[in-house]
Parts: C-alpha cells; sequence; structure tokens
C-alpha cells in the first residue's frame, strides 16, 4: 500500500472518530436533557422556545431511543476508524455504512427541512462524507490492484 493511500485512510480514521465522539456526546446529552431542551439541541435552527412543550412520556422514551442510536452509531465508527487506520478494507465499508447512513438521515429529515445549522449537524455530514470519500478511493485502487 502506498504512502499516499494510508496517508488518506489515516486522514478518514481521525474524521470518523470526530465524528465518532461527537454523536457519542450529541446522544449523551439528549438522553440526559428534558425533550424540549434535547428536541432544541438537534433542531438548533428553530427557536427553542417554539420547542417548549409538556411532552407525553413516549414523546421522550422515543428521544432516548435516538440518543441511544446516536450513543453505539457514535462508538461504533472510533472502532471503525480503529480497523481503518490498520488498513482493513471491510472497516472502511461497516464504517461507511453506519456514519454514512446515520448522516444520510440526518441530511434529508433535518438539513434539507431546514431545522439544522451548519456547525455542528451539517459539518458532521461534510466529515463523514468527507471520510468516505478518502477511504473509498484508497479501498477502489486497493481492489483494482487485486484483481
Amino acid at each position: 500500500m502506498s504512502s499516499t493511500q494510508m496517508l488518506f485512510l489515516r486522514l478518514s480514521a481521525g474524521l470518523w472518530v470526530v465524528w465518532g465522539l461527537v454523536h457519542m456526546l450529541g446522544g449523551v446529552l439528549t438522553m440526559a436533557q428534558p425533550a424540549p431542551d434535547a428536541f432544541a439541541g438537534i433542531a438548533a435552527a428553530v427557536d427553542p422556545a417554539a420547542l417548549q412543550a409538556d411532552y407525553h412520556p413516549a414523546v421522550s422514551a422515543i428521544l432516548n431511543q435516538h440518543g441511544w442510536n446516536l450513543l453505539w452509531a457514535g462508538a461504533a465508527t472510533c472502532i471503525g476508524a480503529i480497523f481503518i487506520w490498520r488498513a482493513n478494507m471491510t472497516a472502511i465499508w461497516v464504517t461507511a455504512m453506519i456514519g454514512g447512513l446515520f448522516d444520510i438521515g440526518y441530511f434529508v429529515f433535518v438539513d434539507l427541512g431546514g431545522f439544522g445549522t451548519f456547525f455542528p449537524g451539517t459539518l458532521m455530514t461534510i466529515v463523514s462524507a468527507t471520510a468516505i470519500a478518502l477511504s473509498g478511493w484508497v479501498w477502489v485502487v486497493h481492489r483494482d490492484a487485486q484483481s
């Protein structure tokens, strides 16, 4: 594997660690806050006063499930980053599927809906897309070299 390919994998791994830590923190904060505050944190472009309400406990349970999903997806991408750093080609796919699919959902429903802000939301989508592009290029080159 070339030094450029290793550099791209290490950059990708670093980006996945950043993405993972931000999402782990977001998951913990989502689960630790009352529903109105958690919603305001996720839909940061919305006036927090518009989200103040007395939510049914089922809403809090669903929001906590979302926080849990943020936490495990962040942890999984951090673990995947270790394997990407070590040039594991399978980890490139698994990590991209977890982080990439998570961010597609955010982009479609929150960003395109006009509810998100650039930082941290859209920026994390750019981080994951860049990590996918860097490691994906290495995967393609590696696959072609194996043929």
